[in-house]
């Protein structure tokens, strides 16, 4: 990336450098991912986009296809093994692989991946983000695996308008997206279907508010749709050290949502759940973050503590 982007490789060196030093890391499967099958992809790209993101990508530099999204001459390689590691974390959580092997069976998987996914829309690259990693992971999970309802729960501070525009028609998924009010990308407000449920988030905005509007919105709608998949758009740039908003969550904000989401998915649907990362730009609080996330999943009496936030 250009010099100072906030979407950098020292994101997942950080993460990694921090995570190799918690109590339940060697106990957590690390799996490297596979590219993603391009008859998957075109389910949510049409194959046109497709084909024009492969025929810029550059030789030397920088190819900016919008004002802060830029392809690098590897970026390719990266956004096919970025929608990849969704599919395979599906896999991994119901349990056969899309070559017909048995998965791993593991209750949670979580992607540490970049180039995020969420504001990539069907033709459209913006916002540091190529292919919707998981609109694909969703619907790869749907018509793969058969699935009749999904839930993704987006939690970045950032709307995730490309997940709705990928999905907006396919009402097997419940999508539901919390976000700084107004702010970047300052669209898909309103005129949406039942399916979409918005969540927007006061400027300045603590953790107290967050839980209390999920318990209000989410949590209904959740209760509607009963699914059988909980995907996780996991975004940390609501954290009140992000540079990129000014929501000022804590750690321990997202250690509860991560616990709310871990109940969630108890109630629905045997506790399956696939998590992958979106935003977060601080890189002292990221792997902090995406820590608690994790420990609460594996049952670190650390993280677990943090999700405790009186209600």
């Amino acid at each position: 990336m250009t010099d100072h982007h906030p979407e950098c490789p020292e994101r997942l060196i950080e993460i990694m450098k921090h995570l190799e030093k918690q109590p339940f890391f060697d106990a957590l499967n690390k799996e490297m991912a596979t590219k993603a099958d391009r008859k998957w992809v075109e389910t949510v790209h049409p194959a046109g986009y497709i084909d024009q993101l492969l025929g810029i990508e550059p030789a030397h530099g920088l190819i900016m296809v919008d004002e802060d999204t830029a392809l690098s001459p590897t970026s390719m390689d990266a956004i096919w093994y970025a929608a990849g590691a969704g599919m395979n974390a599906v896999d991994a959580v119901l349990g056969k692989a899309s070559d017909g092997t048995s998965g791993k069976n593991s209750r949670v998987a979580f992607c540490a991946t970049r180039p995020p996914g969420h504001h990539a829309e069907p033709r459209k690259a913006m916002g540091f983000c190529f292919f919707s990693n998981i609109a694909i992971a969703a619907k790869y999970a749907l018509d793969h695996y058969g699935l009749e309802r999904v839930a993704i729960i987006d939690f970045d501070v950032h709307q995730a308008n490309g997940t709705i525009e990928c999905l907006r028609d396919d009402p097997r998924a419940l999508v539901c997206t919390s976000f700084q009010h107004p702010y970047y990308p300052n669209s898909h407000w309103y005129g949406l279907p039942e399916h979409i449920v918005n969540l927007p988030i006061e400027e300045h905005s603590n953790g107290e508010f967050m839980r209390q509007a999920v318990h209000d919105v989410w949590e209904p709608a959740l209760a509607i749709h009963q699914p059988q998949l909980i995907l996780i758009s996991a975004g940390f740039d609501a954290h009140r050290q992000d540079p990129m908003a000014t929501v000022e969550w804590e750690t321990r904000d997202f250690a509860w949502l991560t616990r709310w989401l871990q109940n969630q998915a108890y109630k629905y649907c045997g506790g399956k759940i696939v998590s992958m990362l979106e935003g977060g730009y601080s890189l002292a609080a990221l792997p902090h973050c995406v820590s608690a996330h994790l420990g609460v999943f594996a049952g670190d009496e650390k993280a677990l503590m943090l999700s405790r936030v009186k209600h």
